[in-house]
């Protein structure tokens, strides 16, 4: 997400690292690259014009023109506009309430609503330890009950049944006295979506809301629809008392517009973003965080949490002890790193949290394609389709065992012989790293440590 824009903005950043005066063509030519960058992100014109004006505003008054570094902090004026574009706080789920708390999720059709509910009811079973039980009142496409329903039990949340004969608010009265009785802690009403804002639907929703009671309502929205979905948003917000957004297919969105606009047309926060398809790509959103992503600064403190919450404690303790003994870095080891690696989205994604201008001269574009998810698995296919042996002991892979190896993982003889080329160097930067070589590292980054508890 904001690929195209963060690339502008950052470009513009760096031109102004390290000036040591700004002279007003300077700020003018910055806020030109700046404003461009945010059309072309397809952002409002409304929202561009007022952003563009309180930047110039401060740039212009005393905050740059004092300071020693005006560059940097023309930078910070920026960024901490972007910060209160995007809604200045990240505000948490509201589940100080007697259960069920109630979660209503609106929008249009396509826009991913069933999808959401299901990977909220995972991240608050997993993340809050709540029980949750889903309902669908989307009479309208008997599917999207049976899509609810497997997804459900796909991640352990409670359903409440429904049919496409009965009235949405028949379902929702229900689905509650249901939750009561089992003493569920959160009920989550997926509701139906159309094409288009219709009065019809709005009607329906309306009374669907009024039945339910909702805690929290939720306005559904694909980061991907453009504009048309901002003034969705806004005409949900004039019937229903929205208390956030969450913003669908964020993976799939290189502009961003959405996302900068929508806050600032309805005045309600961003509060999650669906960045895949999988049940468990759910964000919480941070507008401090994302801003500096855009500004290519990275966003580390998201990524030690993922890594944190994702990353097998047991599995890298292991490695560490291992490499300590003077033991080597096996295939075994190896494919732990790749499996840890999807469980965190690929190198792409943990691409995206980190500082551009740390990664040097390297291909992000290149580096993402050949460590993408797809690749990944094949290099665990690769490495599976070994013995045990041969994974303790990669040197004695001779050329007859590369065959079975790449037949029996359905590869090519060249792509064994990349994974074990690939496998050397890591051993050598393992070794380094057991050596104390970690430490050298870390002097290469900001503070020249690495963040509190992943200390080496």
């Amino acid at each position: 997400m904001f690929d195209n824009l963060s690339e502008r903005l950052s470009q513009a950043a760096r031109n102004l690292t390290g000036k040591g005066r700004l002279s007003e063509s300077n700020i003018k030519d910055t806020l030109r690259q700046v404003r461009l960058a945010l059309l072309e992100a397809d952002v409002a014109l409304p929202v561009v014009k007022s952003f563009i004006e309180r930047i110039n505003e401060r740039a212009i008054g005393e905050e740059v023109g004092k300071s020693l570094t005006p560059g940097q902090a023309l930078i910070k004026i920026i960024h901490s506009e972007l910060v209160s574009l995007l809604g200045n706080e990240s505000v948490p789920l509201n589940l100080r309430a007697q259960p069920p708390v109630v979660i209503f999720l609106a929008g249009l059709q396509g826009a991913g609503k069933t999808t959401t509910a299901a990977k909220l009811a995972r991240r608050l079973i997993e993340k809050d330890r709540k029980s949750v039980m889903l309902v669908s009142v989307d009479v309208h496409r008997p599917a999207a009950i049976l899509q609810l329903e497997r997804l459900a039990g796909e991640v352990g949340a409670r359903f409440c049944p429904s049919d496409a004969g009965e009235k949405p608010e028949v379902i929702a009265r229900r689905a509650l006295e249901e939750s009561r009785r089992q003493h569920i802690d959160v009920l989550i009403v997926d509701t139906a979506g159309r094409m288009h804002v219709d009065a019809g639907m709005m009607e329906e929703v309306v009374r669907v809301h009024g039945v339910a009671a909702p805690h929290e309502t939720f306005f559904v929205i694909d980061s991907m629809a453009g504009q048309d979905a901002v003034n969705s948003a806004r005409a949900f917000d004039e019937k229903l008392p929205l208390t956030g957004v969450i913003l669908t297919k964020a993976d799939g969105d290189a502009k961003g517009g959405v996302a900068l606009s929508v806050t600032e047309v309805t005045g309600k926060p961003i509060r999650f973003l669906g960045v895949g398809e999988k049940t468990e790509a759910l964000e919480a959103f941070h507008p401090d965080r994302m801003a500096s992503r855009i500004l290519g600064m990275g966003d580390v403190l998201s990524l030690v949490e993922e890594i944190e919450s994702k990353v097998s404690r047991d599995t890298a303790d292991k490695l560490a002890r291992k490499l300590k003994k003077g033991k080597s870095f096996d295939l075994g080891d190896l494919r732990d790193q790749f499996e840890q690696m999807l469980n965190m989205g690929g190198i792409g994604a943990m691409l995206e949290k980190l500082p551009l201008g740390n990664l040097g001269n390297i291909n992000q574009a290149a580096l993402k394609d050949t460590a993408n998810e797809q690749v990944l698995r094949r290099q665990v296919a690769i490495i599976n389709s070994m013995t045990r042996e041969e994974r303790r002991f990669p040197k004695t892979i001779n050329g007859s065992r590369k065959r079975r190896i790449a037949k029996g993982s359905g590869q090519e003889i060249q792509d064994v012989n990349r994974l074990l080329k690939q496998h050397l160097q890591m051993e050598k930067m393992m070794k380094k790293m057991s050596k104390g070589g970690m430490k050298k590292m870390m002097r290469g980054l900001p503070g020249g440590r690495l963040p509190p508890g992943m200390a080496p």
